[in-house]
């Protein structure tokens, strides 16, 4: 499988590509990372160096792939944190090569803007890019739930919200264009609070995950969430084992984080549990 990614990238840490690229290459996928900026570290710190990559770099990298004439074994497009408005529309057209030099091709968004916990904290331009731009043209949309609830303008859904309500939402985003969607770190209102869920909607059903939460905030875990699920419904045809299986990576990766004490994701300690997944959480089909 050949993946082009267009997201963030990081020299220290792991968010955007540089949470993205090495899981899906343990996997043994080939991934095309095309970086929409190039900070020295997230911005979780409050302090970090580096560009935005200016949206016409940005086309000139695609155009370059595209000249190699490589982009009908391109299998998916994966995007994440966008950096500027003008990078929705870099992203939209990529995409739109992408299938016409190989119509089987998808593309999975990850619409990163916000979390229930910080808000909103991308440019204010960018939420409209995904939802007029961005959105109608993806396949499988990633976003947390505080996302979905911001896509949809369901504010409840900031909060412990009803699984019912969930998957309306998922619903309305599946009526915008996706055919898959999965969001990250539901907050079931009747759930216990020591787990946390994912749950993956398609036309034919809705499957959710449960995972122990853990007392951490894991910057990149997003990242790594829609890129694995992306590798997995690809091999597989099969959203509940593609949710198993992500989750039982994530999870691994979080865990070996916590345990270890450091601030940035553990990926290559826990390389073996991406490369290959032990599916030790019950996924249970909801709809």
């Amino acid at each position: 499988m050949r993946i082009l990614s267009i997201q963030s990238h990081v020299a220290y840490g792991h968010v955007g590509n540089s949470a993205a690229v090495f899981p899906l290459q343990r996997l043994g996928h080939e991934v095309w990372p095309v970086l929409t900026v190039n900070f020295s570290n997230h911005t979780g710190y409050g302090a970090w160096r580096g560009p935005l990559i200016p949206a016409a770099d940005v086309r000139d990298v695609v155009a370059g792939i595209e000249e190699r004439g490589v982009l009908p074994t391109c299998d998916a497009v994966l995007s994440g944190y966008q950096g500027s408005p003008e990078i929705s529309d870099v992203v939209v057209e990529a995409v739109a090569k992408v299938k016409a030099a190989n119509p089987r091709a998808t593309y999975t968004c990850d619409p990163v803007m916000g979390n229930a916990t910080s808000g909103c904290f991308v440019n204010p331009a960018i939420p409209p890019k995904y939802i007029d731009t961005v959105i109608p043209v993806a396949d499988i949309l990633t976003p947390n739930q505080f996302e979905l609830g911001f896509i949809t303008g369901r504010e409840e859904l900031g909060g412990p919200s009803a699984l019912a309500d969930v998957l309306a939402a998922a619903d309305v985003v599946r009526d915008m264009g996706p055919t898959t969607v999965l969001v990250t770190s539901v907050d079931r209102e009747d759930a216990a609070a020591d787990v946390i869920e994912m749950l993956a909607v398609t036309g034919e059903g809705a499957w959710i995950v449960q995972t122990p939460r853990l007392p951490m905030k894991a910057n990149g875990s997003g990242d790594i969430t829609a890129a694995l699920f992306t590798a997995h419904l690809h091999e597989t045809g099969s959203p509940a084992d593609a949710l198993g299986r992500t989750a039982s990576s994530v999870f691994a990766v979080l865990d070996e984080t916590l345990r270890s004490g450091e601030r940035e994701l553990r990926l290559v300690a826990a390389q073996d549990a991406i490369a290959a997944p032990r599916c030790e959480f019950d996924v249970e089909q909801v709809r």
